[in-house]
């Protein structure tokens, strides 16, 4: 059966702390703690499992934290793959409160050696062998060479298979110019990557460079997409509040399952924005209320039909 191939190139331990009141250069104390795999890419493979969405995941694991993490997918019944490196898996700590909004402390990474970096794209060739499309989601780790990328992209289009990254800074240059079927970003990563202050300038750009379709996040404003002809809206879900936490790789999810499914564009971002404001109201990232979830697109199914 074909799978989505998710490759997260810089997993993480996520560790949640929950406080009353996160109170600067003063003692916290921890009322609740969550300890999960993380990394975007690792979030994006949960939501998918929640969606009935088959993934296999790849990822470097190294240490007795990467030996942590590989445990724990396996035990949250994810499919992986995974290759064993000499340095330690990272983490990232998120602080929530419920007056503010969560402070994160992401750590760099791992430097992988050349023969890890090789090893992980040579695992990652093997399993697009029987795939439906590849996922590219989160960060590269110190001292990457940012154009794995583009190799990335241009192993998965030597197999037919299309390709979404959801990256930042000088990778999504890269994913354009590989020719990216979906580049997913944030209006400020839109505008960071780019160098420009206008967000449909910056769009017109990166389907310049290459990428076919642009999805954008625009917060509170939704979601939009862009085929390089005409840009579809979404408006967000309202009155939802919580941990935005994971609620880009939750929004992922929801638009790779509904594209896979054979949706339209503007189907895929309700898709999309009802994953995310449904991974709003977990606690943790990697995690959404389903019945929530078929809620938020009940709700966009009547406005549409309202019209």
């Amino acid at each position: 059966m074909a799978h989505v191939t998710v490759l997260t190139p810089n997993p993480a331990i996520d560790i949640t702390y929950g406080v009353a009141e996160n109170l600067v250069g003063e003692t916290n104390r921890v009322s609740n703690l969550e300890k999960r795999p993380g990394g975007k890419g690792l979030n994006v493979a949960r939501i998918l499992h929640q969606l009935g969405t088959p993934s296999i995941s790849v990822f470097p694991a190294g240490g007795e934290s990467g030996l942590w993490l590989r445990r724990a997918v396996e035990q949250l019944h994810c499919t992986s793959k995974f290759v064993v490196i000499d340095n330690e898996t990272r983490s990232t700590v998120t602080v929530t409160s419920r007056n503010a909004h969560p402070t994160v402390y992401a750590e760099p990474g791992p430097v992988l050696q050349r023969q890890e970096w090789f090893g992980l794209g040579r695992l990652l060739v093997e399993q697009l062998k029987d795939s439906s499309m590849l996922v590219i989601a989160g960060s590269l780790p110190p001292r990457a060479n940012v154009n794995l990328i583009g190799g990335w992209i241009a192993s998965a289009r030597a197999a037919g298979v299309s390709v979404l990254v959801d990256t930042s800074g000088a990778g999504t240059i890269i994913a354009a110019r590989a020719g990216v079927t979906v580049l997913k970003l944030n209006v400020q990563e839109l505008l960071e990557a780019t160098g420009l202050g206008n967000a449909a300038a910056a769009i017109r750009s990166l389907h310049r460079l290459g990428a076919q379709v642009v999805v954008v996040s625009v917060g509170e404003n939704g979601i939009l997409a862009s085929d390089g002809h005409a840009i579809v809206t979404v408006p967000a879900v309202a009155g939802v509040s919580g941990n935005p936490t994971g609620a880009g790789d939750a929004a992922t999810a929801g638009l790779v399952t509904a594209l896979l499914g054979g949706h339209s564009l503007e189907i895929a971002l309700e898709w999309a924005s009802a994953c995310g404001a449904a991974a709003v109201l977990e606690p943790v990232a990697g995690e959404i209320s389903v019945a929530k979830f078929h809620e938020f697109l009940s709700q966009y199914e009547r406005e549409r039909r309202a019209r």
